[in-house]
């Protein structure tokens, strides 16, 4: 099973049509740390991570972590072993925080862009996450809370996302 990023907006499995927003500036085929874009390509995804605290286990055949406060995702060129890898927050690394204040990352799939050979400079932190007002983001995919449910209901460990 594959998840379609048709445009900008439309996020699609099957015949489920789900409104979404992406980078701030598009997508690109030659992805760079911080240039706000979405990568281009067929990728596969990660485990789902949740906020157990704000949301019950969703029902879904991907395997799911639950995100506790330590949790980061390190996105700091000058750490290349960690660059684009699940980290324990340590100060001196840059990362993007998982449990954070607003309800972005409740629900997030990292998207296995960059990811068995991280390249560093060539983007992290590529995740499907949760939107509530469809704001460009800085290079991730983000859906509506309900959307987001129905989508892991209906993909699996081995679907792939297609970002157009």
């Amino acid at each position: 099973m594959t998840i379609f990023v048709k445009n900008k907006h439309t996020l699609q499995i099957d015949e489920f049509k789900f409104k979404c927003c992406i980078g701030k500036k598009g997508s690109t085929s030659n992805k760079k740390e911080g240039d706000k874009k979405t990568p281009k390509g067929t990728f596969e995804i990660e485990n789902l991570y949740f906020r157990e605290d704000r949301i019950k286990k969703p029902l879904t055949l991907l395997k799911c972590i639950k995100i506790k406060k330590d949790m980061g995702w390190c996105d700091d060129i000058g750490f290349p072993e960690k660059y684009n890898k699940l980290i324990k927050i340590e100060k001196k690394i840059g990362h993007e925080k998982l449990k954070r204040k607003d309800n972005k990352y409740d629900l997030l799939i990292p998207i296995k862009y960059n990811f068995s050979k991280p390249t560093t400079g060539k983007g992290s932190c590529i995740f499907i996450h949760l939107t509530k007002n469809y704001q460009p983001t800085v290079g991730c995919i983000a859906l509506k809370k309900k959307d987001f449910l129905i989508m892991v209901k209906l993909i699996k460990k081995k679907s792939k996302i297609k970002i157009f």
